[in-house]
């Protein structure tokens, strides 16, 4: 693809320095649908990126986007705070009846600001509530959001800098496969629990990721999560499952613990709720755990309500018949089968790939090519990113509804461009 340089004149002297994916696309984008992004001069990109999985179906959904032109043409509320409004209800009788109750989950729905942080930074706030105690425990390479509470319990020391003071009350644990399997589950947290003299003051919630997105795709076994949920019961701790990129579908079922069979205290959801790339977020929690007092957590922007119609208008079209967790798994299979063969072809430098339903990722031998092979993707034709603590894995995110053909042509294109790195 022969891309001419784009002006970027205003992004340089005018926005700040703190801007990223935009260094690794330098291009100025200007419309999509579906899979496909274009930008200003016309050349056609397959996205799979996803917006970091908030896109999960497609860009500007058809389904989708004649919903809220319908609700914006009648003038339906816009900014309502927390008031009761018909887009919320619509949200909320179709979470409860197409999510929530056909998995028998009881959750209490709560609306905590517009992103995900302000998901994870309620959920600890309630579990301290709760418990009446401060710690909470997470695990290594583990990311929960950029807001001072989310980043003590993040594991990545470039993201962590960034806070300018003493990050407390978090307290990392190894997360599945850390060390190796060279030991057992948990003996190093059980160990800190039992002995007075570990430092450790008890927990009041565990935190944790089923799959780390952006600790580099690594992905926690059903086991070791049951495992987790049945330390959290027997030591009196919350178990706060951060859902925020893998949940909506993103690894085959609505929320990824459902695979594990748990249930989680405390859930957070955002990204991927509304369907439309449209700022919402949820935090859920077992009804005993409602102790809120009135207004004790609010926020200006509680209720997006043109999130609201799109959201409802997502469960109603992709989840209730059903259908759409088992096409998400079909298609992962395919993207698996194209990555075994890439490290099949490159032993010698790309040493491992794993995922989930819709979210895998390749780690390189040599961490610095990821980066590298996620720039030449872009000039073929293909957004992806990396992740890991030292970006040496290139992550794929593909919207669950991108066609098998679309699946192919992406995942041929990845491979060319890691033939073209090593």
């Amino acid at each position: 693809m022969t891309i001419t340089q784009p002006d970027l004149s205003v992004f340089e002297t005018v926005e700040s320095e703190v801007r990223s994916y935009c260094r690794g696309w330098p291009t100025v984008f200007d419309r999509a649908q579906g899979s496909r992004i274009f930008d200003e001069d016309g050349h056609v990109y397959l996205d799979f990126f996803a917006g970091a999985g908030s896109l999960n179906y497609g860009h500007n959904n058809p389904v989708l986007k004649r919903a809220l032109i319908d609700y914006i043409e009648r003038d339906g509320i816009t900014h309502g705070l927390d008031m009761s409004t018909t887009a919320k209800r619509a949200f909320l009788e179709s979470f409860q009846n197409i999510i929530l109750r056909p998995r028998d989950l009881p959750y209490k729905v709560m609306f905590p600001g517009p992103t995900g942080t302000n998901a994870v930074e309620a959920a600890l706030k309630l579990a301290r509530k709760v418990k009446g105690r401060e710690s909470i425990v997470s695990f290594t390479n583990a990311f929960h959001g950029m807001s001072l509470g989310s980043l003590a319990v993040t594991g990545n020391a470039f993201k962590r800098a960034g806070a300018g003071i003493p990050l407390v009350h978090g307290t990392p644990m190894p997360f599945d496969n850390y060390l190796d399997g060279q030991i057992p589950d948990f003996l190093w947290f059980e160990r800190l629990l039992e002995d007075q003299g570990s430092g450790l003051n008890q927990p009041a919630a565990v935190i944790v990721e089923t799959v780390q997105g952006e600790g580099g795709i690594n992905v926690a076994r059903a086991e070791w999560l049951r495992a987790l949920a049945a330390l959290c019961e027997r030591r009196d701790m919350l178990l706060i499952v951060d859902d925020i990129q893998m949940g909506c579908g993103r690894t085959g079922a609505f929320f990824s613990f459902e695979e594990a069979g748990i249930v989680p205290d405390i859930v957070t959801v955002s990204k991927s709720i509304s369907g439309y790339g449209l700022p919402l977020a949820l935090t859920l929690f077992k009804p005993e755990l409602d102790v809120w007092e009135p207004g004790e957590h609010n926020g200006t922007f509680r209720g997006n309500n043109p999130a609201f119609v799109t959201a409802a208008a997502t469960l109603d079209a992709y989840w209730a018949d059903g259908q759409m967790e088992k096409q998400t798994l079909a298609r992962g299979e395919i993207v698996e089968s194209h990555l075994k063969a890439i490290v099949e072809e490159h032993p010698d430098a790309i040493s491992e790939y794993r995922g989930r339903g819709l979210v895998w990722g390749l780690e390189c031998v040599d961490k610095s090519r990821a980066n590298t092979i996620a720039k030449r993707a872009f000039e073929l034709g293909l957004l992806i990113e990396t992740s890991g603590p030292e970006s040496e894995v290139v992550k794929l995110l593909p919207a669950l509804t991108t066609t098998p053909e679309e699946l192919d042509e992406g995942l041929r294109t990845l491979a060319r461009a890691v033939r073209d790195c090593v």
